[in-house]
């Protein structure tokens, strides 16, 4: 259902050859609760300072596996069997692209650009080892998943990613000195950005269809049905519930400055000027986060329904009915807990989120399971090889 609640992905797929039956549904239930999830996280948090973040690979792992254990599809738990020293090497790989970014930015800004292009041309083929790692190491009923997207198909679905970096590097390749770019290579940047941002819809929608179109379970797997259209449309509505964000911060800062600027031309006293400066601040942090939690529960609802509600096959399908307002009134409840606890509400939040959001997705299937799973068993014990234990063991977070 959702892409990443606590590093959760739940592909369930079917044989579009089985005998038809009536429909019915399969709940999906969360039976985590924050008391438990606290007690991981707090030693996982210190374990992980401790370590100095070396122990990140183990922290997740045990996150995952509750989270992960803590989820039923059919009253059937879920299960993740990676291995945190493989996911180690995953780590410090994406670690070490990171440090040599860093310090090629900070020895010119050509070298800088440089190795980002360099990190954005490895991206790809770690995000495809990454799912093929995650899925691998989820099982249900005793089965594993699989993901079965190839290298062309994920850099042909990051191919939007890289027409703003072509271009960039085709006006630089016409700079003279790179260090000390002309007038029009700032606009050109500029043009290119907006060109990013109208060529997000087509990567998100390309990068979903790598995704959903490889999980697998045994010898099947699932399709996707969204079409490019449907995150257009909504990119559109996400633009205008920011752009009403945006005005109602706009509202507040005035209506802060006016109320206390007001002081300021009725009297002569100069100490009124502070105080209407700290109203518009006031008025303008509220406004912000007002847009921060209001925009990404939009988005995040969206964008689950639309998802998960394409995916499946002729015989089996996901149906998504995350709700905008229980889901935005859950983050204003996480925020609000979270700051007056000085954080120690994290790991109560995350698991009222992963709640609601998991259990917000049902499977409609007309396939009697038991005999499916009977078939995938026997399809499994007949597959080549344990795909796990072929992979690096690459985890990028996904």
């Amino acid at each position: 259902m959702n892409e990443r609640v606590s590093g959760l992905s739940m592909p369930i797929v079917t044989n579009s050859h089985a005998s038809a039956q009536r429909p019915h549904h399969l709940p999906i239930v969360f039976t985590g609760s924050g008391s438990e999830y606290f007690r991981i996280w707090i030693v996982n948090l210190l374990l992980m300072i401790v370590t100095l973040g070396l122990y990140y690979p183990w922290a997740k792992v045990r996150r995952l596996r509750y989270f992960h254990g803590n989820t039923l599809v059919g009253g059937e738990a879920l299960d993740f069997h990676g291995d945190p020293k493989k996911m180690l090497k995953g780590f410090l790989l994406v670690g070490l692209l990171l440090v040599v970014y860093s310090a090629a930015g900070n020895f010119s800004p050509t070298a800088g650009f440089v190795a980002f292009l360099i990190v954005v041309a490895i991206w790809p083929a770690l995000l495809k080892s990454s799912m093929q790692f995650r899925l691998a190491n989820t099982s249900w009923r005793g089965l594993r998943f699989c993901f079965n997207g190839s290298l062309a198909d994920v850099y042909r679905a990051v191919l939007p990613l890289f027409v703003p970096g072509a271009i960039i590097l085709g006006a630089l390749a016409g700079v003279a000195d790179p260090d000390k770019p002309p007038a029009w290579y700032g606009y050109t940047t500029i043009a290119v950005m907006l060109l990013a941002l109208l060529l997000a819809p087509w990567l998100l929608w390309n990068l979903k269809q790598y995704q959903h179109n490889h999980y697998g379970l045994a010898s099947l797997q699932t399709s996707f049905r969204a079409s490019l259209g449907s995150f257009y449309t909504l990119q559109l509505k996400i633009s205008g519930v920011a752009l009403l964000a945006i005005l109602t911060t706009a509202a507040l800062v005035g209506i802060g400055f006016f109320l206390l600027a007001g002081d300021v031309r009725y009297t002569l006293d100069s100490r009124s000027a502070p105080a209407a400066v700290l109203g518009a601040m006031l008025g303008g942090i509220a406004g912000l986060v007002a847009m921060l939690v209001v925009i990404k529960p939009y988005a995040t609802s969206r964008l689950q329904n639309l998802l998960w509600s394409r995916t499946g096959n002729p015989s089996i399908r996901f149906l998504s009915h995350l709700k905008f307002r229980p889901l935005l009134w859950l983050t204003v409840k996480n925020w609000l807990l979270v700051i007056l606890t000085l954080g120690l509400y994290w790991p109560f939040a995350a698991v009222a989120l992963a709640r609601m959001r998991l259990q917000a997705v049902t499977v409609k299937t007309r396939v009697d399971l038991d005999t499916l799973v009977g078939q995938m068993r026997q399809e499994h014990r007949e597959a080549a090889g344990d795909a796990a234990g072929d992979l690096f063991g690459v985890d990028i977070g996904l």
